[in-house]
């Protein structure tokens, strides 16, 4: 019993074929493509408002050098949007449940950072390894600690995402199953179930749009310290 509810989990395949390129596909195709006509209509405009502000809440902190990761921070917030939702639809597969397939997105990301930082300001995201004011005797400490924070940045962001997912899609079936064996024995219990099945649902629409934005909001940061 166990081992089937973790079996959600698995990379499915079909014909040889795994699916999980098919899921990565999907959610560019469900988007509307801007038109050429003067007006929009109400699908595009409520697309264009969510992207502009979130655009601007994440870009504001940053200097113009750091709006040049507009396009694909968000790009990457729409995609893992619409991956989590997705995931919640009955009999579909959610990639980002795959740790391979989140630090496959943290680490290029955040290294592509680090690099930036290093190529134009080296001093300033060195400096960021020792606090100022640090007495002698701390450096060397300091400097192994902040380090090895720096290296566990990647692991945190792609963990952080397939932590909060897997969690929520364990409890989900485990809930609905409970449903399920209460429903003969004790109707009443099986509909209080039923109702926090409901809510907890209605959470991990809210934890899927979350993840989402803090994994991009967190890559920002990281953009922020070394432009």
């Amino acid at each position: 019993m166990m081992l089937s509810f973790f079996d959600q989990f698995m990379s499915p395949v079909f014909l040889g074929v795994p699916l999980i390129a098919v899921a990565l596909t999907l959610p560019w195709a469900l988007f509307p493509k801007p038109t050429t006509r003067w007006l929009n209509n109400r699908l595009l405009t409520l697309q264009g408002w969510f992207i502009n502000s979130f655009t601007q809440q994440i870009f504001q902190p940053l200097n113009v050098a750091g709006h040049k990761w507009a396009l694909l921070l968000a790009s990457l917030m729409v995609f893992l949007i619409t991956l989590n939702m997705l995931g919640l639809l009955p009999y579909t597969f959610t990639p980002t449940t795959q740790l391979s397939l989140n630090m496959a997105l943290a680490v290029p990301l955040w290294l592509a950072t680090i690099i930036i930082g290093m190529r134009n300001q080296p001093t300033h995201a060195l400096g960021h390894l020792l606090p100022e004011g640090t007495p002698t005797l701390l450096i060397p400490v300091l400097i192994i600690i902040e380090t090895i924070s720096l290296f566990i940045r990647p692991l945190a962001l792609g963990v952080r995402l397939t932590a909060n997912l897997t969690a929520g899609h364990l409890l989900i079936q485990l809930i609905s199953t409970a449903t399920f064996v209460l429903l003969p024995l004790m109707p009443t219990v099986a509909f209080l179930t039923a109702a926090l099945l409901l809510l907890l649902s209605l959470l991990e629409v809210a934890v899927a749009m979350i993840q989402a934005y803090v994994f991009v909001l967190l890559l920002s940061l990281y953009l922020q310290e070394n432009i």
